[in-house]
């Protein structure tokens, strides 16, 4: 949980739970506080938890798992996490900063890790956001709501791809 130091100014995720119409219990703060210091990653439901509980003080309590669920499903609902599912049906959840349309990532297919690209991309990425920005403005005139883009790129990372050429040059 952040606290402000100055208590004229109102916590940033108190405010960013407000605006987007939540309640500020210590659980949602909790848990937006973390997605908002990781920003880069994303984590699977039970990532997060364990996460959270290992990590980060709980009040004392457990984080139940249900209650997990049902927050972050609220977060994504209102746009301040991005929920994406994977090839194998995992759902990956991740920080949505507002300004983004796009976020354009690669999930490994041997070792299951989900890296962003948007740093691997720089130099294009005005081009990724005007693509995404163009697909979401007609979506939106048909009268689709509440939108968002995932681009996943789906491979073999490089760790892995050299890994598997190493053991492919060795004898058996």
């Amino acid at each position: 949980m952040v606290i402000s130091a100055n208590p004229a100014q109102p916590d940033p995720i108190d405010a960013l739970l407000s605006a987007h119409g939540l309640r500020r219990t210590a659980t949602a703060r909790l848990v937006l506080g973390w997605f908002l210091a990781h920003p880069d990653t994303s984590y699977t439901h039970a990532q997060l938890q364990a996460a959270l509980q290992g990590g980060e003080p709980t009040g004392g309590s457990t984080l139940d798992r249900v209650t997990l669920y049902r927050l972050i499903d609220r977060l994504t609902q209102v746009s301040l996490l991005l929920c994406r599912v994977d090839a194998n049906r995992v759902r990956r959840y991740q920080a949505m900063p507002e300004s983004v349309k796009a976020m354009p990532h690669f999930e490994c297919q041997t070792c299951h890790r989900d890296s962003p690209l948007t740093s691997a991309l720089q130099g294009n990425a005005f081009d990724l956001e005007a693509a995404a920005q163009n697909a979401l403005q007609a979506l939106k005139a048909l009268g689709y709501e509440g939108l968002s883009l995932d681009l996943a790129v789906r491979g073999v990372c490089a760790d892995c791809a050299s890994a598997a050429a190493a053991q492919a040059k060795t004898p058996a």
